[in-house]
């Protein structure tokens, strides 16, 4: 009889040790899909960010395509570069600058001849840097997202090919 419950001890043991592979099985499968998700979130973020500054500014671009409405300066004297976006509401001229400041690319609305700084526009999305150019039929832009990582992009100006035609 005493042979019997060491069988039966034995067998609890066994189920015991089972059990326990099976768990860390499961934590190890576990474990590497939560790395694996982190990794894709990363990614999916960094590349979320790349793609929203570079849509955002592709669509303000195109929204004041028209002649001499569309230029870049610097926003000050020492301010950064700045898209601006000119627009005429009941005979008065309105001006939109969008731009890079202290992390942030910013957007501010105003008068034409607001006297503003860059800390009064509204933060739109979080940004390292933006850098500016126009070559007088097309705007180029470098953004560096908060990872630090570059995107480059040109936007041909429909308004430039009019002005040559006329």
């Amino acid at each position: 009889m005493k042979q019997r419950n060491r069988t039966v001890h034995l067998d609890g043991v066994l189920a015991v040790l089972l059990l326990g592979v099976f768990a860390a099985c499961v934590l190890a499968v576990l474990l590497a899909g939560a790395d694996g998700y982190q990794r894709l979130t990363q990614r999916d973020q960094e590349a979320y960010a790349q793609r929203t500054a570079a849509q955002y500014l592709a669509t303000r671009v195109r929204q004041a395509d028209t002649a001499a409405g569309v230029t870049v300066e610097p926003f000050g004297p020492d301010g950064p570069d700045a898209l601006l976006l000119y627009e005429e509401i009941e005979g008065t001229t309105y001006v939109t600058r969008v731009y890079c400041y202290e992390g942030y690319l910013r957007e501010l609305f105003s008068a034409a001849d607001a006297q503003l700084l860059p800390a009064d526009g509204e933060k739109v999305l979080e940004m390292q840097n933006l850098t500016l150019s126009s070559d007088g039929q097309g705007i180029s832009a470098r953004i560096t997202d908060p990872q630090g990582n570059e995107t480059a992009l040109y936007w041909t100006l429909r308004s430039a090919e009019e002005a040559v035609e006329e």
